[in-house]
């Protein structure tokens, strides 16, 4: 099979560079360009600075459809602008990181027809798909902690607690993703109205759509630069070690979802695609505990492990990363 086109629009943001990162190291894919308004002419590696000695690639502000899939990075509400901007043919596969897509009544524009690019939920779709929605950082580490409990149709009421490092706030500086202010520092923010809700919710029903079930959830900014920590709270009869049978069983076949019988943190998964589950029992509530790194396997690495699925790839193909453990 001949390399894969790749077209990334919005390359400059953490988002952007991640992906970079991981598709230069990808032995199945050709970036074509990477498209930037405001860094065209430069080097990626200047702004991208990790990046030094592994490409000469430009940003550019020109766009080419000799590509087989296009990248969005864009910020919210930019990815749906761009497709009713631009006449990008049928043939190329679009991948959006952004949140136009992810509910159901928001996932077509045109003819495209989108499909939400949770692996562990849609596989199979996705397999089939041309247009995928990759899910939210905080949703994909919400809903890997739920998923087995609703599929069997245990899910109750759940609180749910998480928090996320700085990139999860983007690139662009603002007064709470300053270094003097995260340093030394947490605060709550959208509290029980975060905008990941929405496509949890429509995960969380369509395994179990005989219960009507109460997320309330409270992020955290944190005073770290990647990774979130997941804590869900919910009332449940079966004993611990059922549960782990549980969550064993539903995520055997999905190479980056990983049950623990041990304590988890964040550094076992920054810097790779996994996501680590942990569970606990105190009398009828179960506690589930989730970690991902947000720019990989809540952003780029599952926008990666995506288009694997998308080109009949090896789901880990370019994704088998090591943590930043030290």
């Amino acid at each position: 099979m001949e390399n894969i086109k790749i077209g990334i629009i919005g390359g400059a943001g953490y988002t952007g560079g991640e992906l970079i990162r991981l598709l230069l190291n990808h032995p199945g894919v050709e970036i074509s360009f990477i498209h930037s308004r405001s860094n065209a002419g430069k080097p990626v590696h200047t702004v991208h600075q990790d990046l030094i000695g592994d490409t000469e690639l430009m940003f550019t502000g020109e766009l080419s459809n000799d590509i087989d899939v296009l990248f969005l990075c864009l910020g919210h509400g930019e990815s749906k602008k761009f497709l009713s901007g631009n006449n990008l043919p049928d043939k190329v596969k679009v991948i959006d990181l952004a949140n136009d897509f992810r509910l159901e009544a928001q996932s077509s524009i045109g003819n495209r027809q989108f499909v939400y690019g949770l692996p562990e939920l849609n596989r199979d779709k996705i397999k089939s798909a041309d247009n995928i929605a990759n899910p939210g950082c905080f949703a994909t580490a919400i809903q890997l902690g739920l998923l087995p409990l609703a599929k069997a149709g245990l899910l109750n009421d759940i609180y749910t607690t998480g928090i996320t490092g700085s990139t999860g706030a983007g690139q662009t500086l603002s007064i709470t993703s300053h270094f003097s202010w995260r340093a030394n520092n947490i605060q709550a923010y959208k509290t029980l109205s975060h905008q990941h809700l929405g496509e949890i919710g429509e995960s969380l029903l369509y395994l179990q759509p005989a219960k009507d079930i109460d997320l309330s959830f409270v992020p955290w900014r944190g005073d770290f630069t990647r990774g979130i920590f997941i804590t869900s709270t919910t009332n449940c009869d079966l004993s611990i070690e059922e549960l782990n049978v549980l969550y064993s069983t539903f995520y055997a076949s999905h190479p980056f979802t990983f049950v623990s019988k041990e304590p988890i943190f964040l550094k076992q998964v920054v810097n790779t695609n996994k996501a680590v589950i942990q569970l606990e029992k105190a009398g009828s509530k179960l506690v589930i505990h989730s970690v991902i790194d947000n720019l990989l396997k809540g952003a780029s690495g599952q926008a990666v492990q995506n288009m694997n699925l998308l080109f009949d790839l090896d789901e880990t193909t370019g994704l088998k990363l090591k943590a930043n453990y030290f």
